[in-house]
C-alpha cells in the first residue's frame, strides 16, 4: 500500500512549475526595469542633443540681439519641439527668465528648476517636476563672444517616456508568456517521464523499496544477477560475485564482457531459458535458473539465480559409486542364486565333484576380480566405483579392463578421491555410451600412481573427429544429438575442471582399441582453491 504524500513525479512537477514561474516573473521584471532605465537614459541624451542643437543655432543668437527676442524665439522653439518630439523647449536669460514656453502665458516667468552650472558654461541634466509635471530635462548655455548669453532647456515628461515604453513592455510580456508556456510544457513532459520511470511512487516508498531490495539481495543465500534488456548487469549480490569471481565494477557492464562461458551468457541474455540447468564456470558447478523480469506486461530484463553444486556433485559421484556397487552386488546375488540352484541339482544327482569344482571356480574368479581392482586402486571409493562399472559392463555386454596401479600403498587425500570419482566415473560412462552401438564393445582403464596420478580411458567406439577434439571439453558439447543429448555435455567439462583443480591437464587422442582415448594427469597431493570465471 502506498504511503502518504505526493509522488516523486508530482513533487518534481510542482518544483519545476514554481521555478519556471518565478524565473519568468523575475526575468520579465528585470527586462521591464532595464527597458525603463534605457528609455530614461535615451530621453536624457535626446534632450541634451536637442538643447545643444538649439543653442548652437545662429537664429537664436541673432534673435537675442533684438528688442523682443520672444517674438522670434517662441515660434522657433515650438517648431523644434514639434519636429523633435520633446515636450518643451525653453529659451531663457542666464537668470532664468523665460523667452519661450509651450504655454505662452508663462513667458516672462522664472524658470522652475535648477540651472546648475549652465550659466557658467556647463551642462545640467536632471529629473524635476515642473509646470508640465515630472520630466527629464537638460540645460545648456548659448555662447556669445564674451561667454554665455542665454540658456536653453529641453525636457521630456515622464508620462511621454512611459507611453513610449508601451510597445517595449508589450514585447517583454509576450516573450515572458511564451517562455512560461514552454517552461510549463517542458515541466509536464518531465513529469510524465519521471512518473513513468518511478511508477508513480513517492520518495518514502522508493526509499523503503530500495532498503528492502538491498536487504533481500544481501540476505539470500543464492547468487542473484539482475540484467536489463541489453544484457547489462544492473545489480549483483555478494554471493553471485563469489560464485562467478566478479569484481566490484560488474554492475553496469555487459554480461558478455565478464569472462563467463558463452553458453551461460547466451542462456542468461536471450537464449533458451531453463528453470534449472547445470553450468561449469571455472572450477564450480553451478545450478543456474533464468527467468524474465516483466512490468505491466512488458519484459524489462531477466533475473538469474545461481546455486553452488560443486560439493553436491562430488558427493553425488561418491553416491553413484556406492549405488553402482550395490547394483553389482544385487546382480551377483542373482548369479549366486542361479549358481546355488545348479550346485544343489548336481548334489541331488550325485555329482559332488562337479559341484565342488563349479563353486570353487566361481569363488576364485569373483575374488580374483575384486582383489585385482582393490590392489590396483587402493582408494575404497574409487575401487567401489570401478566394481560397479564392471557390473554395468557385464549388463551392457561390454568388456571393462582395469590395468595399472593408482597407489594402493599410499592414502589418497579426500579432495583428490572425490575428483578421482568424478574423472573415472564420467570417462567410463562416456566410454560405455561410445561403444553401445558397436559390434566390439571394449573399454580399458589404465591407472598410474605416485605424486602425479594418471587415468587413461580408451574405448573401441567411433572416436573423436577434429571438431570434437576442439570442443569436447566445453560445457554443452556432446556427441549425441536429438533427445539423447538432453542433459549431456557436462561430463568432460567436469573432468577438465577436476584436473585443473589439481594442476593437471586433459589430453584427447585415439585409443589402441580404435576409439577415443582420454588421458587425465593430476597432482595427488593437494588441490588449489576453487576459482570461477574461466571457460573450461
Amino acid at each position: 500500500m502506498r504511503g502518504r504524500g505526493w509522488s516523486v513525479a508530482r513533487q518534481v512537477l510542482l518544483l519545476q512549475v514554481v521555478l519556471v514561474v518565478v524565473t519568468v516573473l523575475v526575468t520579465a521584471g528585470l527586462a521591464s526595469y532595464d527597458a525603463q532605465r534605457d528609455a530614461r537614459a535615451a530621453a536624457t541624451e535626446r534632450a541634451v542633443a536637442v538643447a545643444r542643437a538649439v543653442a548652437d543655432s545662429p537664429a537664436v543668437v541673432q534673435a537675442l540681439r533684438r528688442d523682443d527676442p520672444s517674438a522670434t524665439l517662441q515660434p522657433f522653439a515650438e517648431e523644434v519641439r514639434a519636429d523633435t518630439g520633446v515636450d518643451f523647449v525653453v529659451i531663457m536669460t542666464t537668470q532664468g527668465i523665460r523667452w519661450t514656453h509651450p504655454n505662452p502665458a508663462l513667458i516672462g516667468e522664472p524658470f522652475v528648476g535648477d540651472l546648475g552650472s549652465a550659466p557658467d558654461g556647463g551642462v545640467l541634466t536632471q529629473e524635476f517636476e515642473g509646470t508640465l509635471g515630472p520630466s527629464v530635462r537638460s540645460v545648456v548655455p548659448v555662447r556669445g563672444d564674451a561667454g554665455p548669453v542665454a540658456l536653453v532647456s529641453v525636457g521630456i515628461t515622464v508620462d511621454s517616456i512611459r507611453r513610449s515604453l508601451t510597445d517595449d513592455l508589450a514585447l517583454v510580456g509576450i516573450a515572458a508568456l511564451v517562455l512560461l508556456v514552454l517552461g510549463l510544457g517542458g515541466a509536464a513532459l518531465v513529469h510524465r517521464r519521471v512518473r513513468r520511470q518511478t511508477h508513480g511512487l513517492g520518495e518514502q516508498e522508493i526509499t523503503r523499496m530500495y532498503e528492502y531490495y538491498s536487504a533481500v539481495l544481501g540476505a539470500v543465500r543464492e547468487g542473484l544477477l539482475l540484467l536489463d534488456r541489453d544484457g547489462r548487469v544492473q545489480q549483483v549480490n555478494a554471493e553471485a560475485r563469489r560464485l562467478l569471481a566478479l569484481g566490484e565494477d560488474a554492475a553496469g557492464r555487459s554480461l558478455a564482457d565478464l569472462g563467463l562461458p558463452a553458453v551461460l551468457v547466451d542462456a542468461a541474455t536471450g537464449g533458451e531459458r531453463s528453470p534449472d540447468d547445470l553450468y561449469l564456470v571455472g572450477d564450480r558447478v553451478l545450478l543456474v535458473s533464468t527467468s524474465p523480469a516483466t512490468w505491466e506486461g512488458s519484459e524489462v530484463g531477466s533475473v538469474v539465480t545461481l546455486r553452488d553444486h560443486t560439493e553436491l556433485r562430488a558427493v553425488t559421484g561418491e553416491l553413484d559409486a556406492v549405488r553402482g556397487l550395490t547394483e553389482s552386488l544385487r546382480a551377483q546375488s542373482h548369479e549366486s542364486a542361479n549358481l546355488l540352484h545348479t550346485v544343489v541339482s548336481l548334489l541331488e544327482t550325485g555329482r559332488v565333484e562337479e559341484a565342488v569344482d563349479l563353486v570353487t571356480e566361481e569363488l576364485q574368479l569373483a575374488q580374483l576380480l575384486t582383489d585385482r581392482v582393490i590392489d590396483s586402486v587402493g582408494d575404497p571409493v574409487v575401487a567401489a566405483l570401478l566394481l560397479g562399472k564392471l557390473a554395468q559392463a557385464t549388463e551392457r555386454g561390454a568388456v571393462l579392463e582395469v590395468v595399472g596401479d593408482l597407489g594402493a600403498d599410499g592414502e589418497v587425500p579426500r579432495e583428490v578421491s572425490r575428483d578421482l570419482v568424478t574423472v573415472v566415473g564420467n570417462l567410463v560412462d562416456n566410454a560405455f555410451d561410445a561403444v553401445s552401438g558397436q559390434s566390439e564393445r571394449r573399454v580399458r582403464v589404465e591407472l598410474g600412481g605416485g605424486e602425479r596420478l594418471r587415468v587413461v580411458v580408451g574405448d573401441s567406439g567411433p572416436g573423436f573427429d577434429s571438431d570434437a577434439v576442439t570442443h569436447a571439453l566445453e560445457r554443452g558439447w556432446s556427441t549425441k544429438s536429438g533427445g539423447d543429448a538432453a542433459g549431456r555435455g557436462l561430463g568432460l567439462a567436469l573432468v577438465s575442471a577436476a584436473a585443473r583443480r589439481h594442476d593437471g591437464e586433459v589430453t584427447l587422442g585415439r585409443s589402441e582399441l580404435g576409439g577415443a582415448r582420454i588421458e587425465v594427469e593430476m597432482d595427488a597431493r593437494t588441490a588449489r582453491p576453487t576459482t570461477a570465471g574461466a571457460r573450461p
